[in-house]
């Protein structure tokens, strides 16, 4: 965060440097002074969304999804706020000292400035991306739909980005700074490109992933089973997921992140989803031998995390997938790891199986917490937690479902005063 802000700061001295004293002297200086400032500290921050929006894998390791995906939402807006202010500060700074009206002055800006009309599409762009990833709106999309309209922030930047060189006077008049602005784009760039395309095309030639087996879950999930080649080499660890992409002629152009739902074995990876959207209901039909193209793994929430003895899982729907490959994979003496698992019903507990033959030979606990949410309220809240697991503040606490119940379960952990620190969460809304 600090190296962000040394940056940022690098930015508006940016300015400075070409601004004389004196020469900001009165409204229309100053609104044209304060648009230029604004101007470069969006376009700074456009660069820092794209290295957050690229998957660029020892970020996410160092810093986690979930925290990721905050960092980029919120730095999504003040992109957009910047960048707006930026056009209403300028054009109103030019209106004042030109003595024309606004409208007649923004219609002579983006239609007779070099670039500026470009410059104006992609500002339109940036703001359709940043109403459709408001939360409100989210919930009305599919995910797939999401995801392609928040690819047009990738042209909004092509977009806007000729108009910096052609018009801003920070550069026009200083070549060093024009190609130190250029370097940090194609930098951010080429980090972009090589994460998102060049890495997954490579990895899917060296690792020949293929679909080996689908098998129905309880509670209408279900896991597919993927085989490939060298598979030790992706490094991956229980709690980390993948971008999955199934070539098949209608699923090829589609990339969903779905959990490893068991330990890494080196011979098979498996991902379980909850069947009830129209991609994961779709899975079903797949058949051995479909191709497979995995980008990552990504992810903060694994072992490293961990800083205790004791380890407590807690999980929800199929959020039970990641804690599945914890409670596989953690290291843990008898008695350390404790699992606390969360479900409508008897019929919608996941790997129920699995989970009690590895608690079996783990020397683990499992509680299932079973019962809707109007009937049984309580069941995650701090008195409940403490009569589960009576020292629950000396453990590592693991926490995965939806987001309400995740938020519930931090509130009820830090009731029984687990530490902020000892709490690690992972959310899979996108």
């Amino acid at each position: 965060m600090s190296v962000i802000v040394l940056f940022g700061v690098a930015v508006v001295a940016i300015w400075w440097q070409d601004t004389p004293a004196g020469s900001v002297r009165d409204l229309g200086t100053r609104l044209i002074a304060a648009g230029q400032i604004t101007g470069l500290a969006g376009t700074y921050l456009v660069v820092i969304e794209v290295l957050l929006m690229g998957h660029v894998p020892s970020l996410d390791r160092f810093i986690g999804t979930d925290r990721l995906a905050v960092w980029h939402r919120r730095n999504g807006e003040y992109v957009v706020v910047l960048l707006v202010g930026h056009a209403v500060l300028t054009v109103w700074g030019y209106a004042i000292t030109g003595r024309t009206a606004l409208v007649p002055e923004t219609k002579t800006v983006v239609l007779s400035y070099p670039d500026m009309l470009a410059a104006t599409v992609g500002l339109a762009l940036f703001i359709v991306v940043a109403v459709t990833s408001a939360r409100a709106a989210r919930r009305h999309m599919r995910y797939q739909t999401w995801y392609f309209v928040h690819l047009y922030a990738y042209l909004a930047i092509a977009l806007s980005f000729a108009h910096q060189l052609a018009t801003g006077g920070d550069f026009v008049q200083h070549p060093l700074n024009r190609a130190l602005w250029v370097a940090m784009f194609a930098v951010a760039g080429a980090l972009l490109v090589w994460c998102r395309l060049v890495a997954p095309a490579r990895d899917a030639i060296r690792h020949r992933l293929v679909v080996a087996d689908v098998v129905p879950e309880a509670g209408g999930a279900l896991s597919v089973y993927v085989t490939g080649q060298r598979l030790w080499e992706l490094e991956a660890e229980p709690g980390q997921y993948f971008l999955w992409r199934f070539l098949t002629r209608d699923k090829w152009w589609q990339a969903h992140p779905f959990s490893l739902s068991a330990a890494p074995n080196g011979r098979w990876l498996r991902l379980t989803a909850k069947g009830s959207g129209d991609f994961t209901a779709s899975l079903a039909q797949l058949e051995p031998g479909v191709r497979v193209v995995a980008e990552g793994p990504f992810g903060a929430f694994t072992r490293h995390r961990r800083r205790r003895r004791k380890v407590l899982l807690v999980g929800g729907g199929i959020g039970i997938a990641p804690l599945r490959a914890l409670f596989e994979g953690l290291a843990a003496g008898p008695g350390d790891l404790t699992l606390l698992y969360r479900a409508s019903s008897d019929d919608d507990v996941v790997f129920r199986h699995e989970l009690e033959d590895l608690a079996d030979k783990r020397g683990a606990t499992i509680h299932y917490l079973v019962g809707s949410r109007a009937q049984t309220p309580d069941l995650l809240d701090s008195r409940h937690l403490r009569s589960l697991v009576a020292d629950v503040a000396h453990h590592d606490v693991f926490v995965c479902g939806p987001p309400g119940m995740t938020a519930r379960v931090v509130s009820s952990l830090r009731d029984a005063r687990v530490p902020r620190r000892h709490i690690h969460t992972e959310g899979f809304e996108y």
